[in-house]
């Protein structure tokens, strides 16, 4: 592993560890968990914004759901199941459950709770869906391949003479998030029907169809994979470049005629009939894990300042500038700003290599000049100086960093 290995720099900036006690499951640390929160509101307040209603379905469900569904038949083997016995004088019987591989399933029940008119389509669901799936402990690999993963669920039900609109408003999204993420460009693939899938050849071909047609409109330009798609319908993947040249498949849009259809959708039309919606499954980043894993190797471990577990350290010069420091701390804090305190009898230098090791971008010196003029010395992470009075630090650094979403 090199030094810009995900791996290796969630050990050196303290993120997040694996064991062997838990394959393919991952140890979140303080500073990496905040990484973790700030990305997932950050995704929470876009698609907030995008018309999306968040929900939170079951963790484990019946296993008979999942074979409706078909994902038992296409990912059974794949799938965590257990029993659910009882004493044989409760007159029970044993039911087989499964932990979720993914979160469609469950959107669909929360649909279909009530009816339906067309008049309130489109729905839109967003989920931080807790996944696991049994991978092959060779296929493991740190953040990027774990058993255990949050994605960014999304699903739209609608009319098929909405998916047009559905398609290209969700890549405007797209766009936005990833330029604000440090990926202004990628590409795009479309991908088809899968050798084994459900679903008939015609309702394939009205998939297919609708989703290239949606693509063009929405000013995409794809590359076809053929047999690619997802077992219930074709798919737009989204794959981002690093700085390091790699391509990394992120968000998917795909277009599903027969999950509603298993699982008995419905919504009442202008005729007053029954019949089935469109689903469309949205994730922008697809898992969180694996697109921390990206972030910190694209970026060499030095995040955006908005992204940044702590966005600043204050450090004090000596002991008498400990309770200044303290004040700058707790202005920096009501500010919103993400902030370690460094009040340790360590030189100064001392104290901004620690931070550049943790890779904190910005950094605020006190002492006893500052205590008497109310000012702070900000160093950034390429060597810029300023000293400034506190309450124009504190808004600069505010501003500096809110973030695209705030």
């Amino acid at each position: 592993m090199d030094d810009f290995d995900h791996r290796v720099l969630g050990n050196r900036l303290d993120l997040f560890h694996q064991q062997e006690e838990g394959p393919g499951m991952v140890f979140w640390h303080p500073r990496g968990w905040e990484l973790y929160r700030v990305l997932e509101d950050y995704i929470r307040a876009r698609m907030r914004r995008a018309g999306f209603r968040e929900i939170r379905t079951p963790q484990l469900l019946a296993r008979s759901l999942w074979e409706r569904s078909g994902h038992w038949e296409k990912f059974g083997a794949h799938m965590y199941s257990l029993s659910e016995s009882h004493d044989a004088d409760d007159a029970a019987e044993a039911h087989a459950l499964c932990l979720k591989p993914m979160s469609c399933p469950g959107h669909v029940q929360v649909f279909s709770q009530r009816v339906r008119s067309y008049r309130e389509l489109p729905v839109r669901y967003s989920e931080f869906g807790a996944c696991h799936r049994n991978e092959p402990s060779g296929s493991l690999e740190g953040l990027k391949r774990t058993r255990a993963f949050v994605q960014d669920d999304a699903h739209v039900f609608c009319m098929e003479a909405q998916i047009e609109h559905e398609v290209a408003r969700f890549c405007d999204l797209l766009r936005a998030v990833y330029a604000e993420l440090g990926f202004p460009a990628f590409s795009v693939a479309l991908a088809t029907r899968p050798e084994v899938r459900a679903g008939s050849d015609e309702v394939w071909d009205r998939a297919e169809a609708a989703l290239a047609k949606a693509a063009v409109a929405a000013g995409l330009q794809f590359e076809v994979l053929e047999g690619e798609g997802a077992f219930y319908g074709p798919k737009l993947e989204f794959h981002l470049t690093d700085q390091r040249a790699r391509s990394w498949q992120c968000g998917t849009i795909q277009l599903d005629f027969v999950l509603p259809e298993r699982l008995d959708a419905q919504f009442v039309n202008e005729r007053n009939e029954r019949e089935r919606p469109v689903m469309i499954h949205h994730a922008v980043l697809g898992s969180v894990e694996r697109f921390i894993a990206m972030l910190l190797e694209h970026h060499g471990g030095w995040l955006p300042l908005w992204l940044a577990p702590e966005q600043v350290v204050v450090a004090t010069l000596n002991d008498a500038s400990a309770a200044y420091g303290e004040k700058v701390v707790q202005a920096l804090e009501d500010a919103g700003i993400r902030v370690a305190f460094d009040e340790r009898p360590e030189r100064l230098e001392k104290k901004i290599v620690d931070a550049r090791e943790k890779q904190v971008p910005m950094f605020v010196a006190v002492g006893p000049r500052d205590e008497r003029d109310q000012t702070m010395s900000i160093r950034e992470r390429h060597g810029q100086q300023a000293v400034v009075a506190l309450a124009e630090g504190v808004a600069r650094l505010r501003r500096a960093g809110l973030g695209p979403a705030s």
